[in-house]
């Protein structure tokens, strides 16, 4: 399993809107989904587009010689093995040179351009792909997507070089308790204690059963939805007495099927076809004491 540095990298230099993309398109992606071995075969694709687009770094990395378990063990290993605050001012000033000459990395900008696109087979992989899939080459996307503000990185740096910050590598195996005073930590390397902790680590993914209405969860876990199905307008498919009339946009249950999935513009688009679907399944009619909602047949 691939382990994912401490601190993130730092935003890069690259066009807008995205350019498009050589060998992994939608078309590709999508036989990929009706092989035996759709990871396998999407990896495929991805070597050969990073191959396509820097040589140099594929050569680098010895990329023709791995797959799609290997792949992210390879890319992590320098940072891995370096200073995280050494790596992070080499990051920030590779930046801060390439904003100022408007210079884009390909390699970078590959691998910012096909997460969107591999994200689509995600949901018709077998499960010990997508297994291998999260352990593997999901970690190098998010990390790539999930560049931080050179601002930020100013700030850490600033806040180590003043002896006031450090890092502690928690692992994958640890504990965490809240309690009105104070958050204690527990992993191999002992027992931490902060009388002021902020958890930062973002949303994950929620199943049926993590919903907070007990009506609508057992209705989810009665249908067989361990995980919440939803239509292209996001509206419930498949539960009785909820489909096509309650739609689910929150985050964290859309996770599993769309690991990818956050920020401003996936809400745009999550709101738009929310709207669409109200827009083409209802309309209003005017009935006796006033306005109501009616389906369309």
């Amino acid at each position: 399993m691939a382990k994912v540095p401490d601190l993130p990298e730092a935003d890069f230099c690259c066009p807008i809107p995205y350019q498009l993309l050589k060998v992994l398109t939608d078309e590709a992606v999508a036989r990929c989904a009706s092989g035996a071995c759709p990871l396998d075969a999407v990896f495929d694709l991805v070597r050969a587009e990073i191959l396509h687009a820097d040589p140099a770094f594929a050569l680098r990395i010895g990329l023709a010689s791995l797959d799609a378990d290997s792949f992210a063990p390879v890319y992590f290993a320098a940072r891995e093995a370096a200073d995280p605050f050494r790596w992070a001012r080499r990051n920030l000033e590779e930046v801060e040179r390439n904003k100022a000459d408007k210079v884009t990395v390909p390699w970078r900008y590959t691998l910012l351009r096909m997460h969107e696109k591999v994200e689509t087979i995600v949901s018709e992989l077998p499960e010990a792909d997508r297994k291998r899939f999260d352990a593997g080459l999901k970690k190098v996307f998010v990390d790539n997507y999930a560049a931080v503000p050179s601002e930020f990185i100013r700030r850490l740096l600033a806040l180590r070089d003043a002896g006031i910050l450090s890092i502690l590598a928690l692992g994958d195996d640890y504990d965490l308790q809240r309690e009105p005073s104070r958050t204690t930590i527990r992993n191999d390397k002992g027992k931490h204690v902060f009388e002021v902790f902020i958890d930062a680590r973002g949303q994950k993914s929620l199943t049926s059963q993590d919903m907070p209405f007990p009506t609508l969860r057992e209705a989810l876990l009665q249908a067989g939805q361990d995980v919440p199905e939803v239509a292209e307008d996001y509206s419930l498919i498949g539960v009785p007495d909820y489909a096509g009339r309650l739609t689910l946009a929150s985050i964290p249950y859309l996770m599993h099927d769309r690991p990818f999935v956050q920020g401003i513009t996936a809400c745009h688009d999550i709101a738009a076809a929310i709207a669409a679907g109200a827009a083409t399944g209802r309309r209003r009619r005017l009935a006796a004491g006033g306005w109501r909602l009616a389906a369309e047949a």
